[in-house]
């Protein structure tokens, strides 16, 4: 009985670590940080909506295969939603088979990059150079010549045809 009573004051310590790293990490937010586009949390969410708001100011992700850009096939460039800054050409854009808009290469100066240890694991996050907007996470498992995948929301930008 000892052992057991053992074995589930481990178990019990265990999970209570586990939900404190969870809890430490937590999502990141977009909403820090001093960029050259700024507004109140109650702005951005006036001016992008309730869905685009939580990905781009809250570090959301919308569901896979729901974005009418991941099969956006044109010529022209994908920017921010929350800024019009312009942050893919369509040059870049390939078909992950991952339902997201997925692109080897930002534009210059388009992108900053930071660790994400949300959901217990490492990622790097991706916002907009401008307005820190979350755009979604790059992986090193894209396609020449930079072998990167940049994951991004749809929602969290828009398409200007060429």
């Amino acid at each position: 009985m000892n052992q057991d009573f053992d074995r589930r004051q481990l178990l019990g310590a265990i999970a209570l670590g586990s939900l404190a790293i969870i809890v430490r990490s937590g999502p990141v937010s977009a909403a820090g940080g001093s960029f050259a586009v700024r507004h109140s949390p109650a702005d951005w969410e006036k001016l992008l909506g309730p869905q685009r708001y939580a990905i781009l100011r809250e570090a959301g992700t919308e569901r896979a295969f729901t974005s009418p850009l991941n099969n956006e096939h044109r010529k022209g460039i994908f920017a921010c939603a929350g800024c019009n800054q312009k942050l893919f050409s369509s040059a870049t854009k390939f078909d992950s088979g991952t339902g997201w808009p997925s692109f080897w290469k930002p534009l210059p100066g388009a992108i900053l990059t930071r660790g994400d240890r949300s959901l217990l694991m490492e990622r790097t996050e991706v916002q907009c150079a401008r307005c820190g907007g979350h755009l979604g996470h790059v992986f090193n498992d894209g396609p020449r010549p930079t072998g990167l995948r940049y994951c991004m929301n749809g929602l969290a930008m828009k398409f200007l045809p060429a």
